[in-house]
């Protein structure tokens, strides 16, 4: 299978077609704008999982029905540090920017905030919110529920989603520190990949419907756990923090991303944004981070390795590059932004591992 042809684009020139393809597909501008803004940073990162892919279907979505386009959000306040962002389904990426807001300056004025966004669909990657969350000086977790692909450890059924997790710090360079993960061993979107070039994957990434290790892409039936045991923990863990905490839909009940498009996916996330000041000299605290990555990237790299890098650094570095550069984007991808189709009712109805 030849490999696709690939299209470079201007920051601005991807993020006009992303927006202006979502109001097509009936988004309000103000949303449009913002899940337009997060998309391109996806693409900048290298996390194009979570980029200019997914427009067609949140278009979908959106036309269909499944995202709240006039939303009624409210921020409730439930204590000097804690509160909860009720998003009424409203596009996922609009949902949790919104409520950085409340998160940073509850943060700043008690020295911790925790904030669970309630009810809104796919809030794409996390770092995104964890880079302003550290630009804003404070330091950073985010977590969210996702539908379930994961088998719990020893398990042959799916109940967990891929429930990522991350973390951010300020440093005192221009760069901060930012990573975010999956709690499997490794994202739906490579193993697709793998699938549509006929290769094999490694044996540790998912099971077959036995729930054995499987090499063979097209017979998987659940993504295995980082670590075992350890990474089942830290799925349940992000679940309920992000899910059962506010009362929203758990586990194996969280709705699929593509089972029905015309509602909406009452997804949840947290946010714990700590202020490093109430705890020492916020300048100091950022020279440490700095001298964190520095250090990290001079240990002396492994046999078979050329260096060593800090957590997140790849990405950080790929942004930096394409922000300035342009990015490259899949042929097929900017023929559908720049046309007028909607979607083409390619998601509607799909399995959790469907192509």
């Amino acid at each position: 299978m030849s490999e696709e042809k690939m299209i470079k684009v201007t920051p601005n020139e991807l993020h006009e077609l992303i927006q202006n393809k979502l109001e097509a597909a009936g988004l309000p501008k103000e949303q449009a704008v913002e899940t337009a803004n997060h998309l391109v940073y996806a693409d900048l990162c290298g996390v194009h999982s979570h980029g200019a892919v997914r427009v067609e279907y949140y278009s979908e979505r959106i036309n269909k029905g499944g995202i709240t386009r006039e939303p009624e959000i409210v921020f409730e306040k439930t204590g000097e540090s804690s509160g909860v962002f009720h998003g009424d389904n409203a596009q996922g990426q609009y949902v949790a920017n919104l409520a950085l807001e409340p998160a940073i300056e509850m943060a700043k004025k008690s020295g911790v905030a925790v904030i669970g966004v309630s009810k809104c669909g796919h809030t794409g990657t996390l770092s995104y919110y964890l880079r302003k969350i550290a630009e804003a000086g404070l330091v950073g977790m985010a977590m969210t529920q996702s539908d379930p692909m994961a088998v719990p450890f020893g398990g042959a059924e799916p109940y967990y989603g891929t429930n990522p997790l991350g973390f951010g710090a300020p440093s005192s360079m221009d760069t901060p520190l930012i990573f975010d993960m999956a709690t499997t061993v490794q994202a739906w979107g490579k193993i697709l990949d793998a699938r549509s070039k006929g290769r094999s994957i490694p044996s540790d990434w998912a099971v077959d419907s036995d729930g054995q290790p499987t090499t063979d892409p097209n017979a998987v039936n659940g993504l295995m756990p980082i670590a075992g045991p350890k990474g089942y923990g830290l799925m349940m863990m992000v679940d309920i923090f992000s899910g059962i905490l506010m009362n929203l839909p758990f586990g194996k009940h969280v709705s699929s991303m593509y089972h029905d498009l015309h509602s909406g996916r009452n997804l949840g996330q947290l946010y714990i944004v700590i202020d490093p000041a109430r705890f020492g000299n916020a300048d100091t605290f950022k020279e440490n981070i700095t001298q964190t990555m520095a250090e990290l990237n001079s240990v002396k790299p492994a046999t078979g390795n050329t260096s060593v890098r800090y957590p997140g650094q790849g990405s950080n570095q790929r942004y930096e590059k394409n922000r300035t550069e342009g990015v490259e984007i899949p042929e097929s991808i900017i023929n559908y932004l720049k046309s007028d189709v909607i979607h083409s009712d390619n998601y509607e109805g799909l399995g959790a591992f469907a192509n």
